[in-house]
């Protein structure tokens, strides 16, 4: 289920990254996070549902970080700060996952520690920071956050999820 959600992650951070390059109304662009939003929520209930209770926690981070975009998007909400702090709680939270899952592992879970996954989740709370530093600190980053969505959807999901769809991974 992993690599099916991946593919999916992959193509909303690219679709996101590129809408925000090409300066795409925010209404348009929350389609894409709505499905993948949904999807994602259903991959991890069925996780939760069999007892899977790591992959539903980390992985419904995602589900409720695109259904928050999409959301406010289509609602024009006029505060950034919600979606900021829960984005600095993800990614202090990915920080911890990055650790866990790239060097320290966990036999309880059935966590083998990989180093890539550090890099992953660590790029991953980069990006989740940009929310935080963008509409908490107040520094505008420009275009390096969508810059950045392009970059992460393509080498910490779209590839990873391919290479877990061909069973490579």
């Amino acid at each position: 289920m992993l690599g099916v959600c991946l593919l999916f992650v992959g193509a909303v951070l690219i679709n996101n990254g590129l809408c925000g390059l090409a300066h795409v109304d925010k209404r348009s662009a929350a389609v894409m996070n709505l499905f993948v939003g949904g999807l994602s929520i259903v991959i991890n209930v069925i996780s939760l549902v069999v007892g899977n209770y790591y992959a539903a926690g980390t992985g419904l981070l995602f589900g409720f970080t695109y259904l928050f975009v999409a959301l406010n998007n289509l609602m024009a909400n006029e505060s950034p700060l919600p979606f900021a702090w829960f984005s600095l709680f993800v990614a202090i939270n990915a920080i911890v996952f990055g650790t866990v899952e790239g060097f320290l592992g966990s036999e309880a879970l059935g966590i083998v520690a990989d180093v890539r996954w550090a890099g992953i989740w660590y790029l991953w709370a980069i990006l989740w920071a940009t929310a935080f530093v963008e509409d908490v600190l107040g520094k505008k980053l420009g275009t390096f956050v969508p810059a950045l969505q392009v970059f992460e959807g393509i080498v910490t999901a779209w590839i990873p999820g391919v290479m877990m769809l061909l069973c490579v991974w």
